[in-house]
């Protein structure tokens, strides 16, 4: 009997089986959506199963060490090892193909820089402050020394989680660098003891008005109530989406991010491509000294770089006038987003190299590059390529997918659909639970010290004591078949002007100068 009992239940589980493809059949075969599905029911699904973990087939499974995009898992790996101090050494020598088109090389000296005794850098191998100081030549109230020379780039709270940016925060302040607070606004996770570099955009939040344009009031107030923030930042583009404005997925937008912004819950946030503050160069300039004014900071400006006439008006009234931005942070075509459509991000403004030499000489020929802090961002975030950029006249590195991956990214490539698997680009609580903010913290600070340790290393390799010292004719690049290599001032046609420096001990009593505002 209960052979006979155990045999209809067998036979019940698979005519139930039998009734539930019976039933995706028929509906794969009346739906119109998908032809496969239509054409091949049942099997069809296994097609899209398949293509919907495609990605994560090929990073794990597929491609090779070096070949993934953005960041190849070489990269990855490396930041990884350098964020938990683990070996981040590779044996057997590299694995790069070094005759490859742009593949950088770093002259080095025949005898290094010697550190010697009482040197910062025997206390502190990862000292590293930056040479230049935004406000200075402006004169403005509060001029600001960036104590590191790698500081975390525009990430806005929304983008990403409220952890995400807490551990970023408390890891700048362990590492003694700044946070940039994208354009979202400032947000409580913003306010953990790291310094500040407020950001904002054509959106105006968290000095939105009204009407949806710019309010002063609100800038001088938010500056007098968090004296952490250090300089400000009007963003006129960004790297992955010029021209577009800023995109905030309404999936994202929880009551928390909807007051901070002062927008509707549910719904995307498009910000305009253009600022109301402003609508020409001298308006701009205008502007720019008018917040400086107001709140004694420096003030500066983000921009990714496509055509230069505009760029060439304001460096002609910064030469007539002795005004305007205190600091350019130069964003490249292959910098990150967490939302933009694909023929932005793959063709719309320069890749940072062209960008940043295009920038950088103009503004080099009118005699101004002394006065401007030049930050460089867009995959920056390796000491090698670190190199090249302060080679060519950067003063700071500013980095966000980089850090990111310090605490915990895996380079899903999801940001957009808040369904971030590591906790970071999503606001889903479960999934950011996973965050542990004291751990993620000390693991982005020890990105910081690694990256600046190395940097100081290979510095100290091409007989330098700072970064700021490196020339254009220290570093070569692979250019093609026959001429293998050309020094930086011969592939992009200017030599860098010299920073002033001192030496890194007169760095160390004067790395943030003006002081928090009490």
């Amino acid at each position: 009997m209960d052979t006979i009992l155990t045999f209809l239940s067998n036979i019940s589980w698979w005519l139930w089986i039998i009734i539930v493809l019976a039933i995706i059949a028929i509906r794969d075969i009346i739906q119109k959506k998908h032809t496969i599905s239509h054409n091949f029911p049942i099997v069809g699904h296994v097609r899209y199963m398949f293509e919907s973990i495609g990605p994560e087939i090929r990073q794990y499974f597929v491609a090779n060490n070096r070949e993934e995009l953005p960041f190849n898992r070489i990269e990855r790996g490396w930041i990884y090892a350098s964020a938990k101090k683990e070996n981040n050494y590779e044996g057997f020598g590299t694995d790069r193909d070094i005759y490859a088109h742009q593949h950088i090389f770093i002259n080095n000296a025949m005898m290094p820089y010697q550190v010697k005794e009482n040197h910062p850098n025997i206390a502190d191998k990862s000292f590293l402050p930056c040479a230049k100081v935004m406000g200075e030549y402006n004169k403005r109230k509060r001029p600001y020394r960036p104590a590191s020379i790698i500081n975390i780039s525009a990430m806005s709270f929304g983008s990403l989680s409220a952890k995400a940016v807490e551990s970023l925060n408390k890891g700048v302040k362990i590492a003694d660098a700044y946070h940039n607070t994208g354009e979202g606004g400032l947000s409580p996770y913003h306010s953990h003891g790291g310094d500040v570099v407020f950001h904002f955009g054509t959106g105006y939040f968290g000095v939105r008005a009204e009407d949806g344009g710019f309010s002063m009031e609100k800038m001088i107030k938010l500056v007098d109530d968090n004296p952490f923030i250090r300089a400000i930042e009007v963003k006129l583009s960004q790297g992955a989406k010029p021209g577009k404005g800023g995109v905030l997925p309404g999936a994202k937008i929880t009551p928390e991010i909807a007051k901070i912004r002062g927008v509707e819950i549910g719904k995307d946030v498009l910000s305009p491509p253009n600022h109301k503050a402003f609508s020409n160069v001298p308006e701009l300039v205008d502007f720019i000294e008018a917040i400086a004014e107001k709140t004694g900071l420096p003030v500066g400006i983000k921009a990714a770089i496509g055509k230069l006439e505009q760029w060439e008006e304001l460096a002609n009234i910064m030469k007539t006038t002795g005004k305007g931005p205190d600091f350019i942070a130069v964003d490249g075509g292959e910098g990150g987003t967490g939302a933009a459509p694909p023929s932005f991000a793959d063709h719309v403004s320069l890749p940072w190299v062209y960008g940043f030499s295009d920038l950088y000489r103009l503004f080099q020929k009118k005699g101004l590059s002394e006065r401007i802090v030049f930050i460089g961002s867009g995959k920056l975030g390796f000491p090698a390529k670190a190199a090249m950029a302060f080679a060519m006249g950067a003063d700071c590195i500013n980095v966000a997918r980089e850090a990111m991956m310090s605490i915990g990214c895996i380079q899903a490539q999801i940001c957009h659909t808040n369904r971030c698997p590591a906790g970071i680009a999503t606001q889903k609580k479960w999934t950011q639970n996973g965050i542990n903010i004291p751990l993620k913290s000390e693991r982005l600070a020890q990105y910081f010290k690694t990256f600046k340790k190395e940097l100081v290393e290979i510095t100290h390799a091409a007989g330098y004591e700072h970064p700021c010292e490196f020339k254009m004719s220290d570093i070569e690049v692979n250019v093609d078949d026959h001429n293998l290599s050309k020094e930086l001032d011969g592939t992009y046609g200017y030599v860098k002007t010299p920073v002033p420096f001192n030496g890194m001990e007169s760095l160390k009593s004067c790395s943030h100068l003006g002081g928090s505002k009490k």
